[in-house]
């Protein structure tokens, strides 16, 4: 980026939150749904004389959030109508909140926080290539959290690394899968740019909107080819409009939708429905209870893993994105969580093996259905023993994938996978290797370092792999000398 001129982002985030019931009515709050219309009921279509009822849960929901980025919790909040018309809005209104949300302030991955609020989410509107339009009302009136970042981003990577870390402390606290793909959590970006010195003096340009930004690649290609266009017209002398842009995946290039709308452009009013709220005098409210229902935070888990298991950046990465991974690996290692070894390739076999066979089978982690964590942890004992060889581990981890309850040292008899590295078991095939390869034998004699190692791989070979590789060179330098 150039330096004559800064770019000021602020990021809006949208995530659907994790409850049985919508947020107004008890209709079943259900995203795998694939038939339209089945979970509404008149409340969450907006019929006349219908009364909205607080889900409970979704509150505490975000009151734990806030908890977690060290928000201030509201002492009174109250509902807004915030009026506008689309044909996902069955009300003509959102019910959302405008003055007094639930959390103020607290930060994220450096970032700061100006406020977070809940509201309900609108129905879904598909368009189809005879312009026909159709709405599925399923999703309306779903838990909906919003959060609006103080305007401190300056570059995407910032932007996106703070995105990521808010849907990873979302999953922790059970309070919503945060799925970009299926929609659960929508990202908008808003970017202003201005000559160096004016930003330096508080200043910053018109801001234009970026939505419904649907993958972490689509926020950091968005926000920087936004960034690049406002920076070329400002050289060229012309005006930034303030407007509302989309994202077109396929040319990485922003465009049009729409003039920005301003807060006072929607109206917002007081429900007169739904009761004000005095935070404090619920007592499943109060800090000390949200308190202890905060697990470890990812942050905190992070440090944990680079300082006592002296974990690569990159391992705890793949390890602290998924709850149920992180939870998984430390069930593994609870025995061993003091050797570093053991730790060491249970992340490599964790990560690379079992992790990697899943992906080639198109498959997600599921903690229901996995390897035992008790049979992982035998397996990664076995190896480090030496009672069986990479080879046979990876074959073992295929097994077990298949049979996760089975006993990894029966499963590894029953597949001759137990390494062998009794000398008097090796030396008949150490002798008919030698005997086979004489030309390689001579080449090594002669000096060519590179046929011992030929000559090892055709006595793991003739062993079908079980052969202890540490007890095969060892017989065959003693052959050869």
């Amino acid at each position: 980026m150039t330096t004559d001129y800064i770019a000021t982002i602020g990021l809006e985030i949208h995530a659907e939150l994790k409850t049985a019931s919508k947020m107004f009515c008890s209709c079943k709050n259900d995203p795998d749904e694939s038939r339209p219309n089945v979970n509404i009921c008149p409340i969450c279509l907006g019929h006349p004389g219908t009364l909205p009822v607080l889900n409970r849960s979704a509150i505490a929901h975000v009151l734990r959030i806030g908890t977690a980025v060290s928000g201030t919790l509201a002492d009174f909040t109250e509902w807004d109508r915030k009026n506008y018309f689309y044909p996902d809005i069955p009300k003509g209104y959102q019910i959302s909140q405008y003055a007094y949300p639930l959390v103020s302030g607290g930060s994220l991955a450096g970032v700061t926080i100006e406020r977070i609020h809940l509201e309900e989410d609108t129905a879904r509107s598909t368009h189809d290539s005879h312009a026909k339009s159709l709405v599925d009302f399923n999703r309306s009136g779903v838990p909906l959290l919003e959060l609006v970042t103080d305007p401190v981003i300056h570059d995407a990577a910032t932007a996106v690394g703070f995105a990521r870390e808010l849907q990873i402390l979302l999953r922790y606290l059970g309070a919503g899968d945060a799925n970009l793909e299926k929609g659960e959590m929508r990202i908008e970006a808003n970017i202003s740019v201005a000559p160096t010195v004016e930003t330096e003096q508080k200043k910053f340009g018109t801001k234009t909107e970026v939505k419904n930004l649907n993958s972490f690649r689509s926020v950091e290609r968005a926000i920087a080819y936004e960034v690049e266009r406002q920076i070329d017209r400002l050289r060229r002398g012309e005006r930034i409009l303030q407007e509302t842009r989309g994202f077109d995946e396929s040319t990485g290039e922003t465009y049009s939708q729409r003039s920005k709308e301003s807060s006072h452009d929607y109206r917002y009013f007081p429900d007169p429905d739904i009761p004000k709220a005095k935070i404090s005098e619920i007592p499943d409210f109060a800090a000390d209870q949200l308190s202890k229902n905060i697990p470890e935070l990812p942050a905190v888990r992070r440090e944990r893993y680079l300082r006592d298991y002296r974990l690569t950046d990159k391992e705890v990465a793949v390890l602290i994105e998924s709850p149920e991974i992180a939870s998984y690996f430390e069930s593994i290692i609870s025995g061993y969580a003091s050797d570093q070894k053991k730790v060491k390739l249970t992340v490599n076999y964790l990560l690379t093996d079992y992790l990697g066979l899943l992906k080639s089978q198109k498959q997600g982690f599921d903690s229901g259905s996995a390897i035992a964590a008790s049979s992982f942890s035998e397996l990664i004992g076995m190896i480090a023993d030496g009672l069986i060889s990479s080879r046979g581990a990876k074959e073992l981890i295929s097994l077990l994938s298949r049979e996760p309850t089975q006993s990894p040292r029966l499963l590894a008899q029953t597949h001759r996978l137990i390494q062998q590295s009794d000398e008097s078991d090796l030396l008949p095939a150490i002798d008919k290797i030698v005997a086979l390869n004489a030309k390689a034998v001579g080449e090594y004699k002669a000096g060519k370092t590179a046929s011992l190692q030929f000559l090892i791989g055709q006595a793991m070979r003739a062993t079908k792999g079980a052969g202890n590789p540490d007890v095969v060179r060892k017989l065959l330098l003693e052959k050869l000398s």
